[in-house]
């Protein structure tokens, strides 16, 4: 996995051969190469416990932080004294309340855990689950009353074995009444069953159905990211005549997936298909290498061109740039994958990308590293705005990656911002679509069938027969609450193939 290796006078940046805006796991490379630390005084000070962490979090965020030198309380002066460092150090000894007062404003992204295990789980989409992706709303407004609705049903679930699908309401938990107050107890908590109290819709007015469903959550459910994919023939229509189009539900980019996104590429390819569609609308990012790997998919006309370039902190940026070259901050379309096997690219010249408001990181990274060479038709909402990209910062006490024994906790900051080809990066307000569509709550439809309003409407677009018109939800009748996973499945982070060492 994408690792910062931090040890009280050593830090080790190691980048294997991606980057993440959430997630993977490789082989360390040996090729370890000293840094200056540029004289700052690195003397090992006695912290001991929550200090210890604290005194691990400030100089981890003060090494690789992206907004490092905007932020007066990491500044390389507080080092230059130890015994006020420690003093500072004493004064913040609650680890979590530390990290986030260091992080700058713009920051909606970098966590901290305190069990490293659980950090790794997520960014890996292994988590305890019973199936249910779903996505909570206020009732109405100026209420506490939450709606939940289902978003799809994760293949191997608990809940695949249960009735209940894409475009159930809930209401309840267990017979209490969802709020704002009490959600997260009721859905995130420890209990691994619950029994949901199902709803439905009718003028756009919520009922109880009297309904129940009970639901239990696997241990280390490891999510399939390629929730969809098949071939889609259109009838003639007009001139186009007939077409085969590709369809491809995409929901988290994850390194360890490379061969089997490859092989249903093949399928495409072979099938001849001649547009094709990435439905992105619940991927909230991953890999960068997995997200170049599509991207080289997608196309293959343009290997070994710039997909998108990496830009550190003002401290690393100057340094990867002298010792290793500007090559290491770039990644380029591929022709191969890491084991050497060819990829399934398929040459094309436009691909349709279906967005919502959960499309982040990696998912908006296609998008902005693909525009610079093809035409990408976005159909749905604006995206997130994830224009940079983590890493994950551990404790570790030696060169050998040995993990401090005396706690747990690892960070997973913000470290880079990245661009395309054309040098844009700056899409913090998300990326707007060309069409917009919003999902509505009593037609959500079938994922993948041609009658899906998002779908539909692509098809429609690649049929010449699309209007360009604005669809809403009908029953939304407040905002979308964000759950506690949502941010940490909006991840990208990096993956090179050198580690950095700091003394």
């Amino acid at each position: 996995m994408n690792l910062l290796n931090y040890k009280k006078s050593t830090f080790i940046l190691i980048l294997f051969s991606f980057i993440f805006l959430l997630r993977c796991e490789n082989e360390i490379d040996n090729n370890v190469v000293p840094i200056s630390r540029n004289g700052v005084n690195n003397s090992n000070i006695n912290l001991e416990g929550e200090l210890e962490v604290s005194d691990f979090i400030w100089r981890g965020l003060n090494e690789f932080y992206y907004w490092q030198d905007r932020v007066e309380e990491l500044s390389d002066e507080k080092l230059k004294d130890e015994k006020n460092y420690a003093k500072y150090i004493s004064e913040n000894s609650q680890p979590k309340e530390f990290f986030e007062s260091l992080k700058h404003l713009d920051d909606r992204f970098s966590w901290i855990e305190d069990d490293y295990r659980v950090l790794e789980n997520t960014l890996q989409g292994i988590f305890s689950s019973n199936g249910v992706e779903f996505g909570l709303l206020y009732a109405c407004k100026n209420c506490n009353e939450l709606i939940g609705f289902v978003k799809y049903i994760l293949k191997g679930s608990n809940a695949e074995e249960k009735n209940i699908k894409r475009g159930d309401l809930f209401t309840g938990v267990n017979g209490t009444v969802l709020t704002a107050s009490n959600y997260r107890s009721l859905l995130f908590g420890s209990n691994m069953s619950y029994t949901l109290n199902m709803a439905a819709a009718r003028n756009g007015v919520i009922f109880n159905t009297g309904v129940n469903v009970e639901l239990t959550k696997k241990e280390n459910f490891e999510i399939n990211p390629i929730q969809i994919n098949k071939i889609i023939n259109l009838d003639k229509i007009g001139q186009h005549g007939n077409k085969k189009i590709g369809y491809l539900m995409y929901n988290q980019f994850v390194s360890n997936k490379s061969h089997e996104l490859n092989e249903v590429f093949m399928n495409f390819k072979n099938a001849g298909i001649s547009e094709m569609v990435i439905d992105l609308r619940y991927n909230g990012g991953g890999s960068i290498k997995n997200c170049v790997e599509l991207a080289s998919m997608i196309t293959g006309q343009f290997t070994n061109e710039i997909f998108a370039e990496e830009q550190w902190n003002s401290k690393l940026l100057p340094y990867l740039r002298t010792n290793f070259g500007k090559e290491t901050l770039i990644n380029r379309f591929r022709a191969i994958l890491e084991d050497g096997e060819e990829i399934n690219s398929l040459n094309l010249n436009r691909v349709f990308i279906i967005t919502s408001s959960e499309s982040a990181s990696a998912s908006e990274l296609l998008i902005n590293g693909l525009s610079s060479y093809i035409k990408v038709i976005q159909i749905g909402e604006k995206t997130v705005g994830k224009n940079v990209g983590s890493i994950t910062v551990y404790d570790y006490i030696d060169n050998e990656q040995t993990k401090n024994p005396d706690h747990t906790y690892a960070m997973q900051p913000i470290v880079l911002k990245i661009a395309n080809n054309d040098g844009f990066a700056d899409y913090a307000d998300g990326l707007f679509p060309d069409y917009f569509i919003e999902e509505d709550l009593q037609n959500m439809g079938v994922l993948g069938s041609k009658d899906e309003p998002m779908l539909s409407k692509v098809l429609d677009i690649i049929n010449g027969t699309s209007k360009s018109f604005i669809s809403k939800s009908k029953i939304s009748k407040g905002p979308l609450v964000k759950d506690p996973l949502t941010i940490k499945r909006q991840v990208m982070f990096v993956e090179k193939n050198e580690v950095f060492i700091k003394n």
